[in-house]
């Protein structure tokens, strides 16, 4: 049937869509601040200078280039060059300051801190450290444009490779659009058998009828994510590693501890959502009814492959050529409605069903038991929505459960926006999410023994309690305050191999993160400072107390506008804590409280220019990692990235 199904969403996404516009929430001080990126260059144009008209096309603006989310939020192409844009030039293309990268492009990352904030009712796959650059579905974008839009993105490597992110997108009419990208990425790495290579390639399409009454969004998307795996460098090296040896300043003479694993993640996936208005809102937009539907199909697989077995994992069935590889198939449809009225708001409802397939091609009978192969479920769900605007109060509030079928879960989020004046806006949040165990937590079979279970967990529990405190003259102060229950991890107790378990006890997790830039003239330090505390369960739950980032930079425009340049040096740092440890065969990471590691200072000097639509970035990372000691790690065993000077550039082409 699933065949059947993804042969008729490739018809249609060969003719569908359309593009919409957010209903726009009022933002502090917009005005003022975009006149003070104009006096700062930092205009965003097509044609370069403050002019928003495009050559080709006198009645096209960058207003009308828009990318649509799958929640219907519009923003505009943006080509400007800010401090923002510095620190999202990177593989995941956005900001990830509560990451930390391992030492080699296309390599996971380490999470410095967590938001517990939960809106999910399915459980998850496996190998959720190579998901940090699989694209879900609402990491999709769509797009409506005036005329045929080109992005190129370009970064170089560590060793023989580069990153490559080539997008397309064209209306062929006003009702129709279509985009397509692929995102390429190859580097070998400086230590022995790191290599990466990934792909991730996308295509969407939109189409709207002429009378605005039938809208419909359709996507394809297939990525593989691949990771030779080496298991870090053995502990009798890391001391000639942080004592600084010459000898060693090569990082592929070390010996790593195997170098015969790697580890893949694939996936592809057909989407399409269709709305119909049944009754058209009023003249204030008010009063509509519309129905929809959504249906997608998903197939994962993900796999450890090594050559020979090694000691380091224990005992295995066979001594060569082991393999272990799970599936997953996953089918949602939904059925909805959306109802739109000047007094009560705006309602939606929404009833969807899951199907779920994981699992193995074989039984495992280890010890006298024996583990099942394939799990197969399938929910039936309720999800409402409210939104109303009450003056200066925006109330918004979603919530689900899944009302029948093998699993359970639910989740509640309401909040309130309160515009305090033109300056100041206050956000309220309360959030609960009760969502069972990812699959790999209650099956997993492998050929080393140490790595085969099944469980039957509790679902984990989590609430919290937020508040975000946002001033353009003042900055952003956020606070939020999670409890979890039933905390479910992965350890690796007295060497026995990494296995899954679940707290008994409640973790309390407090954050408070704090955003301001400060300007003098064409200088400014922009700040993001972190301080977070874990006052019950921190043998678990393992978060550094402390995480910053500094950057002072200079900003002008030369040649009569014609170029606009920034420079400046990046500040990194948070303190040391017991960092989590990784496990390439399941591909997650799993607590330790042996090693406590961090307390490291990271400097980047960049130097970034702008000439009409292209944005150059230029950086030296990490250039004070041979002055303030060989002490820094991604993970216990695995090092951050040495000095390194790489380059690339954002180029968007405007027909």
């Amino acid at each position: 049937m699933y065949r059947y199904i993804a042969v008729f969403l490739l018809v249609l996404s060969s003719n569908q869509i359309f593009g919409q516009t957010k209903r726009l929430q009022k933002q502090p001080n917009t005005v003022e601040m975009r006149k003070m990126d104009l006096k700062r260059g930092e205009f965003d144009t097509i044609s370069g200078g403050a002019s928003k008209k495009v050559a080709k096309n006198t009645k096209a603006k960058i207003e009308d280039y828009k990318i649509i989310t799958r929640k219907h939020d519009t923003v505009h192409v943006d080509t400007t060059l800010n401090i923002k844009k510095e620190y999202k030039f990177n593989y995941l293309r956005k900001d990830y300051f509560d990451l930390l990268p391992f030492n080699n492009m296309g390599q996971t990352y380490n999470t410095l801190s967590r938001n517990m904030s939960g809106q999910t009712l399915s459980p998850g796959f496996a190998a959720q450290a190579k998901h940090f650059n699989y694209m879900d579905v609402d990491a999709i974008r769509y797009y409506h444009v005036p005329t045929p839009l080109t992005e190129l993105m370009f970064k170089s490597n560590f060793e023989q490779g580069q990153l490559l992110d080539a997008f397309f997108t064209v209306n062929t009419s006003k009702e129709f659009n279509f985009s397509i990208a692929y995102k390429g990425m190859r580097s070998l790495g400086k230590y022995q058998h790191i290599l990466s290579s990934t792909g991730n390639f996308r295509f969407t399409s939109s189409y709207q009828s002429k009378n605005k009454r039938y809208r419909a969004r359709a996507h394809m998307v297939t990525q593989d994510i691949l990771n030779q795996e080496n298991g870090g460098i053995s502990d009798e090296d890391l001391l000639e590693f942080e004592n600084g040896n010459e000898e060693f300043i090569d990082r592929s003479l070390f010996d790593p501890l195997f170098e015969n694993a790697e580890n893949n993640l694939e996936g592809r996936r057909f989407y399409l959502d269709q709305v119909y208005q049944l009754k058209s809102n009023d003249t204030l937009g008010y009063n509509g009814i519309n129905i929809g539907s959504t249906i997608y199909i998903e197939d994962k697989y993900y796999q450890f492959k090594q050559d020979q077995k090694v000691d380091f994992f224990g005992d295995a069935f066979v001594s060569s050529k082991l393999t272990d590889k799970n599936t997953f198939e996953h089918f949602y449809t939904a059925l909805n409605v959306d109802y739109t009225n000047k007094t009560i708001g705006r309602l939606s409802a929404q009833l969807g069903y899951n199907s779920f397939n994981y699992g193995y091609d074989a039984l495992v009978i280890l010890d006298g038991q024996t583990i099942s192969n394939r799990l197969k479920e399938s929910t039936l769900s309720f999800e409402g929505g409210y939104d109303k605007q009450l003056g200066p109060v925006l109330l918004k509030a979603d919530l689900g459960i899944n009302v029948a079928g093998d699993l359970e879960g639910n989740y509640l989020n309401a909040q309130a926006d309160y515009q305090i004046n033109s300056d100041l806006q206050l956000m309220a949040k309360l959030n609960m999410n009760s969502t069972a165990a990812n699959y790999n937590y209650r099956l997993h079979q492998s050929d080393y023994l140490n790595y085969n279970w099944q469980n039957n967990f509790k679902n984990q529990q989590t609430q919290q309690l937020a508040f975000e405190l946002s001033s353009y003259k003042y900055g952003t102060l956020s606070v939020d305050y999670s409890t979890i229950s039933n905390f479910l991890f992965f350890e690796n107790k007295e060497n026995q191999g990494v296995k899954p378990y679940q707290y008994d006890g409640t973790i309390n997790y407090a954050r408070f993160k704090y955003e301001k830039e400060f300007k003098f003239g064409n200088f400014a330090l922009n700040n993001t400072l972190l301080y977070q505390q874990v006052f019950e369960g921190d043998q678990v739950f393992n978060v550094p107390q402390i995480n910053t980032r500094n950057t002072f930079y200079y900003s002008n425009t030369f040649f009569d506008k014609a170029l606009f340049l920034q420079t400046g040096i990046n500040f990194h740092y948070f303190t040391a804590y017991n960092m989590n440890a990784y496990d390439p065969i399941l591909a997650e990471f799993h607590i330790q409280n042996q090693k406590s590691l961090g307390d490291f200072p990271r400097l980047d000097f960049f130097i970034n220019a702008k000439i009409q639509q292209t944005r150059l970035f230029l950086k030296a990372e990490h250039f004070n990692s041979a002055m303030t000691g060989y002490n820094f790690y991604s993970a216990p065993n695995y090092p951050y990235r040495d000095f390194i000077v790489r380059f690339g550039l954002v180029w968007n082409f405007f027909l």
